[in-house]
C-alpha cells in the first residue's frame, strides 16, 4: 500500500505540476487575447498590422478576422480584408487567401485597391503547390499539374488588361513571361513523351499547340524541332523540310539541325541544351 500510495502521490504531483504549467502558459499566451474584444477599430487594426510586421501571419489573420466580424463596414474593414488575404497567403493558406480575395472582388468591384486584389490572387496561384517543393526538392515545376500556373497567368493577364497603369502591372508582366515559358515547357515535355513512345502525330500536334498557345516563349525552337522530328519519323518529308527551314531561319543554332538526336533518355537534353543547368 505504501508503494502504491507513494506512486499515486508522485503521479498526482506530476499531474498537478503539468496542469499548473499549462495553465500558466495559456495565461501568458492569452493575456492579450481579451483586449482585442474590447479594442476600438483603429487600435485593433494597428494590433493586426503589428503582428503582420512581426511576421506572425496566423495572429495577424486572427486579428483581421475579429476586426471584420466586429466592424463589418468601413474603410478599416475594407483594407483589413486585403491584409487578411495577404496574411493567409504568407502563411501558405492558399485556399483561404483565394476565398478572401474573391469575396473582396465581389463586394468591392470598384475599390481603389482592386488592382492589388487581382495581383495578390495571381501571386497566390503563382506560389500554390510549388513554392516549397521548388525551393527544397528542386523539382521541375513543368512536370506538375498546370492548373494553378494557368490560373495565375490569367489573373495577371486580367490585371494588365484592366489596369495597365497599375503599380503592380510591371511585375505581373514579368511573371507572365516566366509562366508562359513554364507552360510551354510542360507542353514540350508532353510532346517529347509522345515522341519517345512512337505517338508521332500526337507529338507533332503538341508542338503546334505550343506555338499557338504560347507564342514567343523560350521553347519556340524546341517546338519546331519536335514537329520536324515527328514528321521525319512519320515519313512526311515535305512537312519535315518545312520545319527545318523555319528552324534554320529563326533558331539556326538549334541542336536538331546538327542531327543530335540521342535515343531514349537523351532526347530532352538534345532538344533543350540548357536543361542541364536546372
Amino acid at each position: 500500500m505504501t508503494r502504491l500510495f507513494g506512486f499515486s502521490r508522485f503521479a498526482l504531483l506530476v499531474l498537478v505540476a503539468l496542469t499548473l504549467a499549462l495553465g500558466a502558459g495559456c495565461s501568458r499566451f492569452g493575456k492579450k487575447e481579451p483586449e482585442t474584444e474590447t479594442l476600438d477599430v483603429a487600435p485593433l487594426y494597428e494590433a493586426a498590422n503589428q503582428s503582420l510586421r512581426d511576421g506572425n501571419w496566423n495572429r495577424a489573420a486572427l486579428y483581421y478576422r475579429r476586426l471584420i466580424a466586429r466592424f463589418p463596414y468601413g474603410e478599416y474593414t475594407e483594407q483589413a480584408q486585403l491584409d487578411l488575404a495577404y496574411a493567409q497567403y504568407k502563411a501558405n493558406n492558399f485556399d483561404d487567401a483565394t476565398s478572401t480575395i474573391d469575396r473582396f472582388i465581389r463586394t468591392y468591384p470598384a475599390h481603389r485597391h482592386i488592382d492589388y486584389a487581382y495581383y495578390l490572387r495571381g501571386l497566390v496561384n503563382f506560389d500554390r503547390d510549388n513554392a516549397f517543393l521548388e525551393r527544397i526538392a528542386r523539382l521541375d515545376m513543368s512536370q506538375r499539374d498546370q492548373a494553378s500556373p494557368r490560373q495565375s497567368f490569367n489573373d495577371f493577364l486580367l490585371l494588365v488588361q484592366r489596369y495597365p497603369d497599375s503599380r503592380y502591372a510591371p511585375d505581373a508582366r514579368q511573371r507572365m513571361i516566366h509562366l508562359r515559358n513554364e507552360l510551354a515547357r510542360h507542353d514540350l515535355n508532353v510532346g517529347l513523351y509522345y515522341l519517345d513512345r512512337g505517338a508521332y502525330v500526337a507529338a507533332a500536334n503538341r508542338g503546334k499547340q505550343l506555338l499557338e498557345n504560347y507564342p514567343r516563349s523560350m521553347h519556340d525552337g524546341d517546338a519546331i524541332a519536335l514537329m520536324g522530328e515527328a514528321y521525319t519519323r512519320l515519313g512526311e518529308q515535305a512537312l519535315a523540310a518545312d520545319s527545318r527551314r523555319v528552324l534554320e531561319a529563326n533558331h539556326p543554332d538549334h541542336p536538331w539541325l546538327a542531327g543530335r538526336w540521342p535515343e531514349r533518355g537523351g532526347l530532352w537534353r538534345s532538344l533543350v541544351p540548357f536543361s542541364g543547368e536546372r
